[in-house]
């Protein structure tokens, strides 16, 4: 991290005192006439303008901002905003601690009262000097007290990464850079792999001193909670960067970082179920909150992985033994149904309602398990999960909740209160595959000894033979083979679709593993299982690692 700074509340507003840099919140004071001209009689204020401001207003209160700001005349700039007071200490601190100057605002066509604009600039620090160039965008409103059009007010208006509270520096960091490598010793840079931003910037607040790198000179954002990592955006100066091991490997991170990007919201996450190193990680978009890490959401019948661990571990079905799967079934006053309420003949094996993701034979043996918590046991025990993982950066570790009826049935089938992201489920897939939870890492313990995650016990063989070969069977010809046709060696998978919040479109899951890499990936709105998640998962397991 670099240098710290207090975060002090005055006035209902939040202010950085340490950077010099204050942020008011125009959501909690309102309009204060700061920007347009103090008290008013009754007679003027009878003249004051009301409605959305004119093509005519914006196209005036932008440039005239936009003049002001590129002139480092920060007052002026913040008299045409909605919080003057907010506004001028960042506008000011922009070039007396950022250093940015030779500043030229290049605005587009407006589009309504939002203005589209590209900042170029330079940042001059200790003789040395870099361009800056980013895209923002900006909203001219009407003044609530004087009626004039002014800019309605947000950090991003300087920066588009600028939060609240957060800070915009230059100077000597204070943690010196890091050059992270792959298992290969191959480079890894957010250039080439976008979606290892968040996890770089983490993995030098966390390694880089301890990495022998020595300190450069950067522009950065420094986020107001002093927990999360500064955000880098120019480096005047590179100083010694320090190596920092990880356990991703390049060839996978590239499949991962393409397959992504074929859909608007996407994740996927890879790990090696003999060692528990994870070796591709992408989010498509790529944002500080790494969905693929943190996120949190019902998997659908992907885990019926785990749940069929549990009725096979009760003895209540057999991989090869007859199960029902009916198109409907009650339970507890709550119906549950197959996707377009299909069903399969009398006779048909367990493998067979697995491979092709039958509901109602989940849901039918719930009262047999004669124990609600079965699942969250089982999840925690063997699975490992909601236990605290220490990956290296941030992770959610899942959850299975204790619940009854109902809820308990649907989350059988990965719906209800399972929360749950696609490191979880690659997780689950790794283990199922191997029969023992080895906690995800993405970098190796002995960097920091830090202690990891174990499962109090491991699945019987019986039951690890079963599971693989029920996975087996979904890739060869249940509801992932279409996905999982090009994918080579002992290759298995398990499909899901999740309706979350009633949205129209269920949301896509997908796990598979191949040889020893297991993989799983989310595609919000996807629809089916194998139809969108399934080829994300594919192409990452093709690419081997």
């Amino acid at each position: 991290m670099h240098s710290g700074a207090k975060v002090a509340v005055i006035g209902g507003a939040f202010v950085l005192v340490a950077g010099g840099i204050g942020y008011g919140a125009y959501s909690m004071l309102g309009d204060t006439g700061d920007g347009g001209g103090g008290t008013q009689s009754a007679s003027e204020s009878s003249k004051v303008k009301t409605g959305p401001p004119s093509a005519e207003e914006i196209a005036e209160t932008s440039k005239g901002f936009f003049d002001a700001w590129a002139a480092g005349d920060a007052s002026a700039a913040a008299l045409l905003t909605n919080n003057e007071s907010g506004a001028e200490p960042v506008l000011a601190s922009y070039g007396e601690d950022a250093h940015i100057g030779k500043v030229q605002i290049t605005p587009g066509p407006a589009t309504g009262t939002k203005v589209p604009y590209t900042v170029k600039a330079t940042v001059a620090y200790e003789g040395k000097s870099k361009p800056i160039s980013y895209a923002s965008e900006l909203t001219v409103v009407r003044g609530l007290t004087t009626g004039k059009a002014l800019v309605d007010w947000e950090p991003t208006v300087v920066h588009p990464q600028l939060t609240e509270g957060a800070t915009l520096k230059t100077g000597e960091s204070s943690t010196p850079a890091i050059e992270a490598v792959d298992r290969n010793g191959t480079v890894l840079t957010k250039e080439k792999y976008p979606s290892l931003g968040p996890i770089l910037d983490t993995l030098r607040q966390k390694y880089g001193e301890t990495s022998g790198g020595s300190a450069g000179i950067e522009t950065w954002i420094e986020p107001a909670d002093e927990s999360q990592p500064d955000v880098n955006l120019v480096t005047l100066s590179k100083g010694k960067p320090g190596k920092v091991q990880t356990t991703l490997d390049a060839g996978a991170q590239a499949a991962a970082e393409r397959a992504v990007k074929k859909f608007a919201q996407a994740s996927v996450v890879a790990v090696k179920p003999s060692t528990g190193a994870i070796r591709a990680v992408a989010n498509n978009p790529v944002t500080e909150f790494n969905v693929a890490l943190q996120g949190k959401q019902a998997p659908g019948s992907t885990l019926k992985i785990m749940t069929a661990a549990m009725l096979l571990e009760k003895g209540l079905v057999t991989a090869n033994g007859a199960a029902e799967c009916p198109k409907d079934v009650m339970y507890q006053t709550r119906s549950f149904h197959n996707l377009d309420h299909f069903d399969l003949p009398d006779g048909s094996t367990f493998t067979q309602s697995f491979a092709r993701s039958c509901n109602t034979a989940f849901i039918k043996l719930i009262d047999d398990t004669k124990d609600d918590a079965a699942l969250p046991k089982i999840a925690k025990d063997v699975f490992g999960i909601g236990l605290d993982w220490k990956t290296g950066v941030v992770t959610t570790d899942g959850s299975v909740p204790e619940e009854v009826g109902g809820e308990a049935a649907a989350q059988y089938i990965g719906q209800g209160t399972v929360q749950m992201n696609v490191l979880n489920m690659a997780s689950i897939t790794a283990t199922a595959h191997t029969g023992t939870f080895r906690q995800p890492i993405i970098v190796p313990q002995s960097l920091d000894d830090r202690e990891l995650a174990t499962a109090s016990r491991s699945l019987s063989s019986s039951v690890v033979q079963q599971l693989n070969t029920m996975m087996r069977a979904t890739a060869a010809w249940g509801t992932g083979a279409k996905a999982m046709g090009s994918v080579g060696g002992d290759k298995g998978a398990k499909t899901g679709s999740a309706e979350v919040g009633g949205q129209d479109t269920s949301n896509s899951w997908f796990t598979g593993f191949s040889n020893d890499l297991a993989a799983a990936a989310v595609v919000q709105s996807g629809g089916h299982g194998g139809d969108a998640a399934g080829p994300v998962v594919a192409e990452v397991l093709r690419a081997g690692g």
